[in-house]
């Protein structure tokens, strides 16, 4: 009987069980006991947060990283963001891929007007005295390496807090960072589990 879990990710963890490299690094183990063969589905890179599925059904965790489930992001970047980055966003923007460039696909992006409450970061994020910060929310069915926050510098608004909130339609709830729960299944829209 495979075993599937929500996990809200805390900054500075790897969304991993195995750190091979000699630098002690937080990892997924630390927050729960996972049963043996639980991966983690994707990944936040460690200075991302969010919305971590899990999972001890390999065949699951290949459905769910398909192009076919979409992947919500709130971002907050630096500056406030203007109707004319937003529109860029969502037609698709040059970003540096793999030594190359590459234009991210269409997606759906709009400002964000009711800052959710992630609670505060384990790292702080710099205060209201270098200028305004503004939140909007990314949706792309995508993942190349640190995408998103390329994205966002792209066009002028650098990331400087990442929280993934939804997965197809798995949302983040009101779990608080390091909070993890186990669920009968990942019921997804357009994804045969």
């Amino acid at each position: 009987m495979h075993r599937h879990f929500i996990l809200f990710k805390p900054y500075g963890y790897l969304s991993q069980f195995i750190y091979e490299l000699k630098r002690k690094k937080k990892l997924l183990g630390e927050l729960h006991d996972f049963p043996a063969g639980t991966m983690a589905i994707g990944r936040l890179d460690e200075d991302s947060e969010g919305l971590l599925l899990l999972t001890t059904d390999g065949k699951v965790s290949e459905q769910i990283r398909s192009k076919k489930v979409d992947k919500e992001y709130y971002v907050q970047v630096d500056g406030v963001i203007t109707p004319e980055a937003i529109e860029q966003l969502q037609k698709g923007v040059e970003i540096g891929f793999d030594g190359g460039k590459y234009i991210t696909k269409p997606c759906k992006a709009f400002i964000v007007t009711e800052i959710p409450d992630f609670g505060l970061r384990a790292k702080k994020i710099r205060d209201e005295r270098h200028g305004p910060t503004t939140w909007a929310s990314i949706t792309v069915n995508e993942g190349k390496f640190r995408q998103v926050r390329k994205m966002t510098a792209a066009v002028g608004f650098p990331t400087l807090r990442l929280v993934r909130v939804r997965v197809g339609n798995v949302y983040l709830q009101n779990l608080k960072a390091g909070e993890v729960l186990e669920v009968s299944d990942f019921k997804l829209d357009n994804v045969v589990i």
